[in-house]
């Protein structure tokens, strides 16, 4: 079912005439947002422009935090669904964005999905890191990172990378995990934080014998 719902989303992203012919994107993304951004990889893929459609959507996605109008537009729930893909229709052909893209904002309004445009974004933003072979890694921990710390851990997680890989590592704080990090690498998930840590402990003691 989930493989017929993103054939059809690909059908209606694309223009090309095996659009029913599914590219599969390098990384799985999840939930409604990643079978969007799925499809739009896919119908890209076919229109090489891939390139193009995620430098228009970083664009618009930087507008909707910038401009209040069109931000409002995008999440007022009261407002006509063809109303809305008609005003995108016409935002795509005045900032002559690429057929795919304008197809997405278009196909998000239509199914009254357009509260899930930042979303989507992200998603394919993800896909398209794993793309150029980036492996997107966060790392959390209760201070700031200094630069050695941040090289010795970059140094530490390129040894799990293949060959053709390369790193992007973010970094935020948490001063809530008292010390220690919470490292997540592509699909993984490691938590060495002090607070998981007394967490742990204070269920095992609080367990009755």
């Amino acid at each position: 079912m989930a493989m017929m719902k993103t054939n059809m989303l690909v059908r209606s992203l694309s223009t090309s005439s095996t659009a029913a012919q599914l590219v599969k994107p390098p990384v799985q993304v999840f939930g409604l947002e990643g079978r969007y951004a799925s499809a739009l990889y896919s119908a890209a893929t076919k229109s090489k422009s891939l390139d193009v459609v995620e430098k228009e959507l970083s664009s618009f996605q930087q507008s909707m935090k910038t401009d209040a109008k069109l931000k409002e537009f995008i999440i007022n729930p009261s407002m006509k669904r063809n109303l809305k893909s008609d005003g995108l229709k016409h935002v795509a052909a005045k900032i002559n964005l690429s057929p795919n893209t304008g197809n997405l904002l278009c196909l998000l309004a239509e199914n009254g999905r357009l509260g899930k445009l930042d979303a989507v974004i992200n998603a394919f933003k993800t896909i398209m890191a794993a793309h150029r072979g980036e492996v997107t890694c966060e790392v959390v921990t209760a201070k700031p990172l200094d630069q050695a710390q941040r090289q010795a851990l970059e140094a530490a997680l390129k040894k799990f990378l293949k060959s053709n890989e390369t790193l992007h590592l973010t970094a935020k704080v948490d001063p809530a995990l008292v010390g220690g990090m919470v490292v997540s690498i592509a699909d993984r998930y490691v938590d060495m934080s002090v607070a998981s840590k007394v967490k742990k402990y204070t269920e095992l003691i609080s367990t009755p014998v």
